[in-house]
């Protein structure tokens, strides 16, 4: 596929991890429309139809979404709004217009029951609103039969906004001792591997997607618990911070909502359908960590 495969891509959630990065990749492919909160109202169904219908483009990408899990518990019906109420109104129009449509949805819609990863055809059981609402926008998409990717990815980090790895490589500069959850395991997975991988995904042409329409999981390989993951951030930062890291369990944190044990995805049907392997976690931690110590 060549640039202009795909004449009119409307990103949507431009401004987030997985958005910013796409906004960069996509261009690849053809002219991107981005918009971010202050271009469209997600909780505004007629907006979202009117939005669509004006730009009729060929691809939609949805990267936006209610990402605050703990608020969510606080705030259902917004969370259900922008994560389900909306890809479903999406879904509606891209058919209504002829587009494709890709989706971001999460590992939160497992319960974490499992010691093995998750695969596609494993039965969702969310805990938490969050995971609730992220599985319902994949249910609303479905029924809609509009050719749609919906891509399952995991503790995603970026380079900007608040994450799990800026936030720790702030606080290894001011703090000497660190307390972080030991006992949820899953896949650190950076946005831009995910976005790349969107990209990659795109050039096969609408119809190698239509015909491989439907749910795939997209994370880094490999597994680590939160506490893993700091320690690989700290061991990659710098030699000057060296803080104490110390364990702790999910339960001593004190979360609002509950979060499943084990969140580890397969993306062996990914790598199968597409020929993609998103690298091994460290690796994107080492790539992502690189960067920030350029910026």
């Amino acid at each position: 596929m060549t640039k202009n495969a795909w004449p009119k891509i409307m990103l949507i959630g431009k401004n987030g991890q997985i958005g910013w990065e796409l906004h960069r990749t996509l261009a690849t492919l053809g002219q991107v429309a981005a918009y971010g909160r202050a271009e469209l109202d997600l909780t505004n169904i007629g907006e979202i139809r009117e939005c669509v219908r004006a730009l009729r483009p060929n691809v939609i990408v949805n990267a936006a979404a209610y990402t605050a899990v703990d608020k969510a518990e606080e705030e259902p019906e917004l969370a259900m709004a922008v994560n389900g109420i909306a890809p479903g109104i999406l879904a509606e129009e891209a058919k209504i217009v002829g587009a494709v449509l890709v989706h971001y949805s999460t590992d939160y819609v497992f319960d974490g029951d499992k010691v093995t990863p998750y695969g596609e055809e494993d039965q969702p059981n969310p805990v938490n609103v969050y995971g609730k609402t992220k599985l319902e926008g994949e249910r609303f998409i479905q029924s809609t039969d509009v050719p749609h990717l919906i891509l399952r990815t995991s503790w995603v980090y970026g380079l900007r906004g608040n994450n799990f790895l800026l936030t720790i490589t702030r606080l290894s500069k001011h703090r000497n001792e660190i307390r972080v959850v030991n006992d949820q395991v899953g896949s650190p997975t950076w946005s831009r591997l995910v976005a790349e991988a969107t990209a990659q995904i795109l050039a096969n042409g609408r119809n190698i997607i239509a015909g491989n329409q439907g749910i795939y999981h997209a994370s880094a390989t490999g597994q680590t618990t939160w506490f893993g993951f700091a320690q690989e951030i700290i061991g990659n930062v710098s030699s000057d911070c060296n803080p104490r890291m110390v364990p702790i369990s999910t339960e001593e944190y004190g979360m609002l909502a509950e979060r499943p044990a084990y969140s580890v995805l397969n993306n062996g049907k990914l790598s199968k359908a597409f020929g993609l392997v998103i690298p091994e976690w460290k690796n994107g931690v080492a790539l992502a960590l690189d960067i920030v110590k350029v910026l």
